[in-house]
């Protein structure tokens, strides 16, 4: 299973807005950008679909950025996933059962299944929270104003 960069780039996003965010404010593009090493470029794509899907809200100005519109625990990497992956199933018989001869006596689509069924049931017992504690206890300085209440009713 391939996880796109655009998916990547989206969590680690979401992420660094969840724990750098001040109460009632909000985390500039370009701080987020050199936090997480994403090109601004890209991650102005990635926050833009991230913010029609409503898991973010932006404004402009001089104190404009972004923050989460959601609670951190209630964004899951498998809505994150399902937002940016444009790919099709891990094979392309999952997705459609018309492209493959050999679906009748083909025992591989039942481990195909239970593959993708493991890893999306992983990502969706994941959320931005869950990530953003586990940075926290792994690199203790990562959130300069991170917002511990947060993190931890998240």
């Amino acid at each position: 299973m391939h996880v796109p960069i655009k998916v990547d780039y989206a969590v680690r996003a979401l992420v660094d807005i969840s724990m750098n965010v001040p109460t009632g404010g909000f985390v500039r593009a370009a701080d987020t950008a050199e936090r997480t090493s994403i090109p601004k470029a890209y991650l102005a794509q990635v926050l833009h679909s991230l913010r029609k899907a409503g898991f973010i809200t932006s404004t402009r100005g001089p104190n404009g950025g972004h923050a989460l519109a959601l609670e951190a625990s209630n964004i899951k990497l498998s809505q994150i996933m399902a937002l940016l992956d444009t790919s099709d199933s891990l094979v392309q018989c999952l997705g459609d059962s018309q492209s493959c001869c050999q679906l009748p006596s083909c025992a591989q689509r039942y481990v195909w299944q239970n593959v993708e069924q493991a890893v999306y049931g992983v990502l969706d017992a994941v959320s931005i929270a869950d990530l953003s504690r586990q940075t926290l206890s792994i690199r203790p300085d990562a959130a300069a104003t991170y917002s511990a209440r947060k993190i931890a009713t998240g």
